[in-house]
């Protein structure tokens, strides 16, 4: 179990928490980001440790054990990101939580959502799916440094855009490339530039 997560049952057996603020929370347990404690009272909920009630602002310890059949899971989405040219900026905020079945996704640590914007890689294949506008794609933030051909989440001026990644050696360049129905002009990268891998995409939810 997360340390946080620990300290945050320490804390609700001792009192109610359910009438703080995430931020007051947060104080308790030395953590200074809201969403994170969110996360964390979330995570608890959906093992089955903690009951939450928001209409009577309290929260209460239901389990000493982790629900044995936790098939879901909470994946944090921290915003949008362009398919096209580099038009949406980066907002690593996490806006909410995509809950789905581990049995969908490929469950590891340091997972994290983003929501796609423009149809430039309408042609490409993740697992057999392509992405589009609207879907949800699930990116390994721990790995940042893709192969050739891996679809790649980048950030290029503190904009995110979704391409697929090619090293270009012959040019001393990185090229990020679109497939689409359309015609998307690649985007060509400078090891100078104000350029960083965000991680690489392991799959995609098609959107409902």
């Amino acid at each position: 179990m997360h340390s946080l997560q620990e300290q945050l049952l320490s804390e609700i057996d001792r009192k109610n928490i359910g009438n703080l603020t995430l931020r007051e929370i947060g104080d308790l347990i030395g953590e200074k980001l809201p969403q994170k404690v969110k996360h964390h009272l979330s995570q608890l909920e959906a093992k089955g440790f903690i009951l939450i009630d928001k209409r009577n602002q309290t929260i209460k310890r239901i389990s000493n054990k982790a629900k044995t059949d936790n098939l879901f899971v909470s994946l944090p989405i921290v915003g949008s990101a362009n398919c096209g040219p580099a038009e949406i900026y980066a907002n690593e905020n996490i806006e909410g939580y995509l809950k789905i079945s581990r049995n969908l996704v490929p469950y590891k640590k340091g997972l994290y959502v983003i929501k796609a914007d423009g149809n430039s890689l309408n042609r490409s294949s993740v697992k057999g799916k392509n992405i589009e506008s609207g879907d949800f794609v699930i990116v390994d933030s721990e790995n940042i440094s893709p192969k050739d051909n891996d679809y790649v989440v980048s950030i290029i001026d503190g904009m995110a855009n979704i391409k697929k990644y090619r090293l270009d050696k012959a040019n001393d360049r990185i090229v990020l490339l679109s497939e689409s129905t359309k015609d998307y002009s690649p985007i060509f990268i400078h090891r100078d530039d104000d350029f960083r891998i965000s991680g690489k995409v392991l799959d995609v939810v098609k959107k409902f």
